[in-house]
Formats: C-alpha cells, structure tokens, sequence
C-alpha cells in the first residue's frame, strides 16, 4: 500500500474532523440529547475535548517515530562517510521546516522523540494511548537525562505503571498538568538519585544572578536567580504583604499588589543595610523536621523587617531525620519548590529556632499521622499537619503553595462536620471561593489523601497526593532506642520528657 495507504488514513482522519467539527457546531446528524439539545451539547464539547486530547497524544507518539525513523534513513542514505554533525544538521533543518519549527525547537523535538524511541518504552507507550501528552512525555525525557537505563526504567515505572510496588498514589500523571508532573518527577528523581544535587546547587549558587529583559507594551522583566530557600520566602512575603493590603478599598489585584510591592523594595522604599541598599534578609520561618520519622519544627527568626511590615517569611523545609544529622544525604524537600540539598536544610535548621511543635509520620510510609480535634477552631499544628499531607492547594493543576491557603470543612461544621484532618481540606483563596460560590465541590479526604474534586457536570478529578516514603537509614546505623533517643532529642534540643507515648513507639520500632 504504501503511500497510498498514508493518503487514505489521512484522508480519513480529516473527514472525522469535519464530523467533530458539525457536531460541536450543533449541526451534527442528531442532537447530543432530544430531551435537552442545550445541555447535551455541553456534555458532548466535553467529551469530544477529552478524545481530542488522547487523539492529539497519539499522533505525537506518531510524529516521535515517524522523525526518528527518518533521521535514521537520512543518515543510511547518506552513507558513513558523510560528517556527521553536518547531516545532524541537515536532518534537524528538514523535520524543522516539515514542522514549521526553529532550528531550536526542531533540535529538542528530535533530541525527545529519541529519547522515548530509544530508552522510554512506558513513555512511548502511554503516548501512543493518550494516556500523557507530549508535554508529559517531554518532562519524562528531561527528567531521566543522565540517568542510567535502570534508573530511567525506575522512573518511569514509578508514575506509569499502576501495578509497581512503589507506584505513585492519587491523580494519575496523565491527568496533572505537566508542569505538576514535573514537580512530582523531580522530586523523586532528586529523592532516589540525589548523588550530585550538592554540587549542582553550589554551581547554581556560584551564578545566582539578576536579570533584565525588556518586553512589549514599555514593559519589561527583573527576575533574579537566587538560592531556592531565599526565593521562595521571599515570594511567600509578597504574596502575604500583598494579600494584608487587599479590602473593600484596594482596586488593585493581589498579582498587582506583588509587583507594587516588589518595586518598592528594591527602589528604596524598604529596609536598607549600611550602604542603603534595599534588603531583603529575613528569609526563612517555618521548617518542618522529622520526628523519628519525622518532626515539625516552626521558627520566627529575629531580624530586620523588611518593607516596614511585621509581615515574615515563612517556608516549610521537610527534611528526614538522619538526613538533618549528617548520616546520609536524602534531599529535604521546600515546600512549593521540590527537592532541595540536605545541607540547605541543615543551614535553615541551624541557624536558630525559637519554638517546636510536632506532627509525627509514619517511618513505615512516611505519611503524617492524624491529630484529632473536636472543636471549630483549625489549631496550628492541623494547619501544619495539612500543609504536609496536601503540599499545595489540592484543586487540581493548581500550584499555590501551602503557606498561602485556607482551612475549609468539607464536610460544614453546621451540617454535623467535624474538625478532623479528615473532614478537612486547605484550597488557595481562589478556590476557596470557587467552591463556595459555584457548583464545584470537593470530596472526602482521608488523614493521608487530600479530597478530589467534582466539576458541577458531575465529573470527578482526582487529586495531586504526596509521594510519602519512608526515610533512608544510613548503612549499618541501627543504635538502641536510648542511643537513637539521645541523639534525636539533643539534635532538636527538646527535653526527652516531653516524649509522648507514640514517640516513644516510634523509637522503639526504629531501634529494632
């Protein structure tokens, strides 16, 4: 058949788009629904979106094959004495002008379709379904770069294949927006292949830098590279300061009020240190420490205020326990970053804490443990125990950071709701009011899952959920409970009298 079966699958293919296209049109052969036309064409653009969707997955899938396997036919028909950079150039130019793509972008269109051809099978295959996109299958080729077939297997078993004994939890990686996926890729490629993140990070360190670059309409951006710890606190400080501005009276949007607020900073109007330089130094709050397993330590350092607000910084650093002591070198994680290196942790940890309060995890999962409550009020160690079981807001492809969300029953107190971790969820602001104010709903969490959503179509979306996994212990390190004991407790400087019966627990299932 050969091109002639090329042009009919085409041909085919173009004609089922002008069925799609009636239909969405209204102008199909029938109604979606005889009883509501209206309603029913609702329903059915929603269905043709999720077809189009694994349709446009799959002829990415096509189009990775179908370009591999002309670069690799180009580079036979030319012959083995042809240079070799040169037809990597001729190659890239002619898929590049095929697809209307800059050299560039046709250069990283190839570089990933080689990627999944080669060395990502579950990759390739799950495209191919439409179970991911291309932008999905683009993270998975970034994210197992440099790393060797048996971690890149791992990697890719980890979040496509359901049946893995360490499988990821909640929302397929299908269903996250992929730049979620990339989040949760990271973090675990950082987690299980952390051999090199201190010395990326002190190179990254070495070019910390400001840059500019004028955009359109007499705009322009100055974004700055910066430590990850530094950068996110000072991102959670604008958002607290702008969102402390906002009233009745403030016409200015809360982006708005970041921006005004960024500007007045570094134009003078805030801190300054001796040279008069504008400072931006209070940096770090609260840090969360493994108990045991794992401990929640919260800090409000003392130091210059900056923009003249009593407004701090707060960031939320997850780091395991051996990890903190020097035993081994598991990243801690910053909450709304990712995957951070231990010796970040260790310098925020460091650096002096005032107060501790605790949220004990669970050293078989890593999972925090429920705190149970039965009054209204959301104490603040729930608040703490539900920034680390949900990481983020929880409505789906949302990013806001746990720092800038809000306590809500799901279940109302005045219909029978109770204050348990259970019954509650921590929606950003703006999905706060989503739910209160249209027909999306969440539905019930669990003390280790936070709640999914339900659209007011009635279709339900899962959740993004944590990769909880238990802490790594250092090679041979299996001390007695009174030894593991001492040496946790003088670590945190917290009196071994304030243990409680399941810290004590704890000790002793770490100690076997």
């Amino acid at each position: 058949m050969g091109t002639a079966a090329v042009v009919k699958a085409f041909g085919d293919i173009r004609a089922a788009l002008a069925v799609l296209n009636a239909e969405v049109d209204g102008a199909g052969s029938a109604p979606f629904s005889a009883a509501d036309p209206l309603a029913g064409l609702a329903d059915g653009c929603l269905d043709i979106l999720a077809g189009a969707r694994e349709v446009e997955a799959g002829i990415a899938g096509l189009k990775a094959k179908a370009a591999v396997k002309y670069s690799e036919s180009a580079f036979a028909v030319a012959g083995p004495d042809a240079p070799v950079v040169a037809q990597e150039m001729a190659v890239t130019a002619e898929i590049g002008c095929v697809l209307a793509l800059g050299p560039r972008a046709a250069g990283s269109f190839l570089a990933t379709s080689h990627a999944l051809t080669t060395g990502l099978p579950r990759t390739l295959e799950a495209l191919q379904a439409g179970t991911i996109s291309w932008q999905h299958a683009v993270v998975m080729a970034d994210e197992t770069a440099g790393l060797d077939a048996a971690g890149a297997a791992a990697l890719e078993a980890h979040f496509l294949d359901p049946d893995a004994p360490d499988a990821a939890r909640g929302c397929p990686s299908g269903e996250l927006p992929a730049h979620r996926f990339r989040v949760k890729a990271r973090t675990w490629r950082e987690r299980h292949h952390a051999e090199s993140i201190e010395e990326r990070h002190a190179k990254g360190v070495a070019e910390r830098r400001v840059e500019f670059r004028p955009d359109r309409d007499g705009m322009a951006w100055l974004s700055a590279c910066l430590p990850a710890d530094q950068a996110l606190a000072g991102w959670n400080r604008l958002t607290a300061i702008a969102r402390s501005l906002q009233g009745p009276d403030e016409p200015r949007t809360l982006t708005q009020l970041r921006a005004d607020t960024f500007a007045a900073a570094i134009l003078g109007s805030g801190t300054t240190d001796a040279s008069g330089t504008p400072a931006m130094t209070d940096e770090c709050g609260t840090h969360a420490l493994p108990e045991t397993a794992g401990r929640t330590l919260a800090r409000d350092p003392e130091g210059p205020d900056v923009l003249r607000s009593s407004i701090r910084a707060q960031v939320l650093v997850t780091v395991p326990v051996f990890s903190l002591m020097g035993l081994t070198d598991e990243p801690a994680v910053l909450d709304g970053y990712g995957p951070v290196p231990p010796s970040m942790a260790r310098r925020l940890v460091a650096e002096g804490a005032g107060s501790f309060y605790r949220v004990l995890v669970d050293p078989r999962d890593g999972a925090p443990l429920e705190i149970g409550r039965t009054s209204y009020r959301v104490t603040k160690a729930m608040r703490t125990w539900l920034r680390m079981r949900d990481g983020k807001c929880p409505f789906p492809g949302c990013s806001n950071n746990s720092l800038d969300t809000e306590a809500d029953h799901l279940l109302a107190w005045a219909k029978g709701g109770t204050t348990g971790i259970s019954n509650l969820g921590q929606p950003c602001p703006k999905h706060h009011k989503l739910r209160h104010s249209t027909g999306w709903k969440p539905t019930p969490a669990t003390k280790n899952e936070p709640p999914g959503w339900t659209s007011p179509t009635g279709r339900h979306y899962q959740s993004e959920h944590q990769d909880w996994e238990p802490p790594q212990r250092p090679p041979g390190f299996l001390p007695d409970a009174r030894k593991l004991r001492e040496q946790i407790h003088l670590k945190e400087r917290i009196p071994i009298k304030e243990r409680s019966l399941l810290e004590e627990a704890l000790l002793q299932h770490l100690a076997r």
